[in-house]
Parts: C-alpha cells; structure tokens; sequence
C-alpha cells in the first residue's frame, strides 16, 4: 500500500485499462486502522481531562484554593483554605478582574467562591460590606469576616479592588465577568499587534457596535449573492462567461472610480466645518480611501493583464461550463455539499475547543510561587496538547478530503453513465456510501500528507510571528521564502489529492497508485489543463470577485452616508472577508466539478476513440468544441489532414508558452513598478524578492511549458 512499488507494478499500471465504476475493492486499509486509533487517542484526552475532574473545574470553575465552586470539596494537603464546603457558592469572583497576565492571557489575581455576583458597582469598603450583609456574598477572602471589611487592615490585600465593576456571570461556566469590558483593552490592544496607538483601536471598536446593522445586512446581503449567482451558472451557463468579464470590468472600473471620487470629494471638502473632535475621524477616512483608491487601481490592472492573456481560451471555459451546469442540473443536492461540510467542521471544532479547555485544568494540583493552587499535567501526558493540535489539521483535512471525494464520486458517476436516466436516484448518497465502504482510508492518507506540509508551515508562521520586529531583512526574506515555497507545495498537493481522489472514485486503486495515475494524465495533458482547468478557475475566481465587488461597494455607499460612522477600515475588512468566504464556500463546489471533469475527460480521451466498442463518454457539447477546435486548427494550416476521430491539443503549445511569456514579462513590470512607488526604504529587497520569483517560478514555469509542447506525441489516427 506505500508509495514506492517494483518496476513490474509500474508497468502493470499503465497498461492497465481504466474501468470506471466496474471494480469496487478496499482501499490503504493500513491508513484507515491508524486514522482510526489517532481518532481513539483523542478521544482518550477527552475522556482524561473528563475523568481527572477538569470538566467540573471548567463548567462550575474553582478558587486558588482548589476548591470547585458549587461543591463539597475535599481537603488537598499543605494547601491551606482547600477542602471547603462551596456547595451554595456556584460563582467565581476575581478581586482583580482587570490585572491580566498577557504573556499567558488569564487573569492574575485572586479568586473566590460567591454567592453571587455584584450587578452594581461598589465604590468603597462599605459597599462590599452592605453587599455582603444584604446578599450573602462575602467578595473578600476567606480569612476576613464581614464585619472586619472597614476595620481589619489586610483589608487593601485581601478584599477586591476598588472600585469593584458591575459584573454578571457568564452562562454555564459561572465566572463573574465585568459588564464594561473596558479593562480588557490592554488585553486586546496586546493580541492586535498593528495598533500603535489606544485611539485607533478604541474608534476601531466603537465603528464596528455603530454599524453592527450595516455589517449583519451587508453579510446577508453576500449569501443572497452567491446563491444568485450559482442560479445563474447552473441555467445560463452558455452566456455566464461572458456576463461574469464584462460585470467584473465594470465592477473593477466603477469600484476603483468611486473610491478615487469619493477620495476627491473629501479631500476637497472644507476643514472649517469639522468639528475638532471628528477632525481625526476625517483624516483617517481620507487616509483610508487613499489605500482602498490605490489597492483597487493596481488590483483592477493586473485583473485586465490577466483577462488579456487569457482572452483567446474563453471558448473553452465555455464549453467546460456548460457541462458543469448540467451536472449541477442532474446533481441539485451538490450545491449543499458546502453546508454539510461547514456543519461537520463546526461539530467538530466545538468538540476541540471544548477539549481544550479541559486540557486547561486537567493535572494535579500543585502550588506556584504566590502560594495558590494551580493544576498541571507531569510526564508523558504533558505532550497531549501537541497530539491535541495535530488532531486538529489532521481531522479537518479529512473532513474536507471527505468532501472532495464525495463530489469527485457524484461527479464521475455522472460523466460515466452513458444514458443520463440510468442515474442513481441520489448520486451524493451513493457517492457517500462507497466513500464510507471503500475509500476512508484513501481520504485518511491524503489528508496526512496535507498535515504533514501544513504542520511546519504554521511552526514557521508562529515563530514569524514571535520574531517580527527582532530578525534582519535577510532573515526575515529566508523565513517568508521558506513559508511561501511550504503554502506552495501545499496547494501543489492539494490539487494532486483532489484528481487522486477521482482517480480512486474511478478505478478504485489506492492512494499512491491513482496519484501517480492522476500525475501521469495531468502532463500528458499539460496544456489542456493550462486551457481549460486553469481558465475555468480563473472565471470562478471572477464570479467571488464579483460578489466581494458588489458587497463592498455597497458597504461604501452605505457606510458614506452613515454620519454618526467613525472609522471605516475594520467593517469594510470584516465585510469582504466574510464576502468572500461565502463566494468561496459556494464556488469551490462548482471549482470541484471542473476540475473532475477536465481528468474524466482527459482519461475518456486516453482511453476511448469513438470507435465501436471504444465509444466516448463526454459530452456532446465537449465533442462538438473538440471538433470545431480540430476544424479551426486545420484551417489555420497547424492541422493537416485530420481523420474524425483525431483529437488535437485543445490550444498550441507555441500559443500557450506565447501567453506565458506574455503574461510574465507584464507582471514583473508592475511587480517592480508597485514597488517602486509603495515599498520605500525596502524598495530593493522588494525588487530582489520579485526577481528571485520571476527567475526561480515564472521562467521554470514557461521553459516546462515550452518542454512538454515539444515532447508531446503526434496524434494517432485510428481507422
């Protein structure tokens, strides 16, 4: 089942002829059996963390002492107020809520069982007395009567701060928390590394409660847009193409115009009138909209560079498209794979934060340096939270690996059943139960692979993060380069796990076979993929364009007339970022079956002729643009004579390495020239970086081109 096999297998393989959906067997069992014992060793950190008494600890929580609030305790030795009765104290009080350890982000202070908590707040000694008598609830430690709250002189030490914030208990976990959270402003401006200054996040904030209304509309507003949009791809599919450029064109041009007119509008508006304190406010919208102006100009020209290159291959994304529009017809329940999957990843992370809370108070009880009881984990176990984390990328890649196989199985059932009524009544299902029978093991092994790349990416991000501001330019280059040729590798291999995944739906072999199959049709069809993949994609990546676009501009006009809005940037960001996540959610289904597509279609022509006995699968729209490519070739003079039954490369390999070339030499061009004009002091580490990835990615990128156009085979007639 591993990776490497003999010579003879090798062989075997390739001359092994492709019977979709005939042959159903098993597949890396070996990976499912470990998947599945990795899935018993987290649940083994649950039920640990359960058993050792963290659940209690977390839900009702606990005092320095170590005693659970809302319980008898029992006495814990050489740890003095342990073992106390709490069994009508159901609250955790902190006499310090505020004092906040950043470095390890808890609270620092003292805490106490109560009675309940303080819903005013208490200004004086006296007020804690007088809440103390009328409630119940002693809000000094253990050690002080009530009575001695305005007499004792430990009373500064072991009574709470002053004054004491209202404060109310969070919902089953029990913690008095303040009502104005305000003292957690440190803590916050501490997490957001890129505020130098208390005002901005302060109007940061207070934009986003003021429009909280604008921000829920504007994200409904996205969802509606998206689920329009797959509407129109699944009904009007022939005309989608062309609708998507010409909406993303003048999207693109009124967007960036707007943005430069409202930018000239408020730089001309008179200063006098401003009222001193919204003076600030004025000059970080007009700094904002700079930005946005400028960001939407260069975005808008490299978007016209890239349509411009890739102008003469629309006809194919058209003729793809089309056929992906059927299969949505013929597979309506493909467009709530994204609901599912989102559905699962969210029971799922649920199931892990709340593990990994009660990882946070799992151990023995052992005193720190302050004499208060704190509860770690010694020995082995303390390395559960690296398995923890580990559990965390490994199950979420499987579960969207699931996905993926889920709709490359729908998908392939689709392309290989000649008569369309044949079908399944519900393809998903059946997709899902041959996943669920066959193929985890498959999905469990792919998604590994995935881990294993993610995993030192994200170390490498973290120690980035710890980094930033202490390396030099050169070492901070090193460990950028080595994060972006991990991110790259990893979509690499996503893209290689997905068309292994169809592989595996048609053939049924194990991972590293149909991999290696997958690879094999992927370069012999190099620039079909470069032709109809990649376009295909692209036009995708117009349609979020397009939803992100019309969602922000509407968030700008909306937000330009809002008078009592302070700073624009933080809603507008969470706006489109929420936009595109939707259009991401919604479009990668559609992205999915693309991509299945092009490697059936690539492996129908591979293997089928269109002789009798060899008949095609496809399409009859993919064999009318394969014959009409074949007839506008031949007029050309780049065809010959062509029998019928010859299917030439869908685009020249000259005309492919052409558009590379072309493509390339105009993006670093605005490559160095954004740089020139936007970077500063780190203008020549930019162009340097820019240089290194036009040498080492762009060229390679067109010489391999250039290379499989000239080793690709004739075309064989067949008579």
């Amino acid at each position: 089942m591993g990776c490497c096999s003999s010579a003879s297998s090798a062989a075997q393989s390739s001359k092994r002829e492709w019977k979709p959906l005939e042959d159903r067997s098993c597949t890396d069992i070996p990976w499912l059996l470990l998947f599945i014992l990795f899935c018993i060793g987290m649940g083994f950190i649950c039920g640990f963390s359960i058993a050792t008494g963290a659940a209690a600890r977390l839900v009702s929580g606990y005092d320095s002492y170590g005693n659970i609030c809302g319980q008898k305790n029992a006495k814990l030795e050489a740890i003095p107020n342990s073992g106390m009765d709490h069994t009508h104290r159901k609250y955790v009080f902190f006499l310090d809520p505020c004092n906040l350890d950043l470095i390890n982000r808890k609270i620092k202070s003292i805490a106490l069982c109560v009675t309940a908590c303080p819903r005013q707040e208490l200004k004086t000694l006296s007020d804690v007395q007088k809440f103390a008598e009328m409630n119940g609830s002693a809000l000094c430690s253990y050690n002080l009567k009530p009575s001695e709250y305005t007499t004792s002189s430990k009373a500064s030490v072991l009574c709470p701060k002053l004054p004491v914030p209202a404060s109310a208990p969070i919902p089953f976990f029990h913690r008095c928390a303040p009502v104005n959270i305000s003292c957690y402003a440190k803590f916050a401006e501490a997490l957001i590394t890129f505020v130098s200054d208390n005002s901005v996040l302060h109007r940061l904030i207070s934009g986003v409660m003021t429009s909280k209304e604008i921000i829920l509309g504007l994200c409904l507003l996205s969802l509606v847009l998206s689920m329009i949009l797959m509407v129109i791809i699944r009904y009007i599919s022939r005309v989608l193409v062309w609708i998507l450029t010409i909406l993303v064109i003048l999207g693109s041009l009124g967007g960036t115009g707007v943005l430069w007119w409202l930018y000239a509008k408020q730089r001309r508006s008179p200063k006098e009138t401003v009222i001193p304190e919204q003076l600030q406010i004025a000059e970080d919208n007009l700094r904002a909209l700079l930005i946005y102006a400028i960001s939407a100009t260069v975005f808008t020209v490299i978007l016209f560079l890239i349509m411009l290159v890739m102008r003469k291959r629309v006809a194919l994304t058209i003729a793809l498209f089309h056929v992906a529009g059927k299969v949505f017809i013929h597979l309506p329940l493909l467009v709530f794979q994204p609901f599912w999957t989102f559905f699962a990843l969210v029971l799922f992370w649920a199931y892990w934060i709340m593990t990994l809370l009660f990882l946070g108070t799992a151990g023995s009880a052992v005193q720190n340096e302050q004499g208060f009881v704190e509860f770690r984990v010694s020995g082995p176990l303390q390395y559960m939270w690296w398995f923890h984390a580990v559990g965390l990328i490994w199950i979420s890649e499987f579960i969207l690996a699931c996905q993926q196989m889920t709709v490359a199985g729908a998908v392939v059932t689709y392309y290989f059943t000649r008569d369309k009524r044949n079908l399944p009544f519900t393809p998903i299902l059946a997709s899902v139960n041959r996943l669920i029978r066959y193929h985890l093991g498959t999905v469990a092994k792919g998604s590994f692979i995935i881990t294993l790349v993610k995993i030192p990416r994200m170390i490498l991000m973290y120690m980035h993060s710890q980094l930033k501001g202490k390396e030099n330019a050169c070492a901070r280059c090193v460990l950028k380069s080595c994060i972006c040729c991990l991110w790259c590798l990893e979509k690499c291999l996503n893209y290689l796990n997905q068309n292994a995944y169809t592989a595996t739906a048609i053939n049924s072999t194990n991972f590293c076979t149909s991999a290696k199959d997958a690879f094999v049709i992927l370069v012999e069809n190099a620039l079909r993929v470069a032709a109809i993949n990649t376009v295909g994609d692209f036009m995708l990546f117009l349609g979020k364009v397009l939803i992100v676009c019309s969602t922000g501009l509407a968030g700008i006009m909306l937000l330009n007339y809002q008078q009592d809005y302070t700073v624009w940037v933080l809603p507008l960001i969470i706006v489109c970022l929420f936009a595109f996540l939707v259009a991401h959610c919604f479009l990668s289904i559609y992205e999915m079956v693309v991509d299945v597509l092009f490697l059936c279609f690539a492996i129908d022509t591979k293997y089928n002729d269109g002789s009798p006995g060899r008949e095609f699968y496809m399409d009859k729209v993919l064999m009318e643009f394969v014959e009409n490519s074949r007839k506008a070739m031949k007029e050309a003079g780049k065809g010959g004579v062509a029998d019928a039954r010859e299917l030439k490369p869908m685009v020249g390999g000259d005309e492919e390495v052409a558009g590379l070339q072309e493509f390339h030499f105009h993006f670093l061009s605005l490559s160095v020239f954004t740089d020139c004009t936007s970077s500063g002091e780190a203008v020549v580490i930019c162009i340097t970086q820019d240089v290194l990835l036009f040498l080492f990615v762009c060229l390679p990128i067109t010489w391999m081109a250039e290379l499989l156009s000239q080793l690709r085979p004739p075309s064989v007639k067949v008579s």
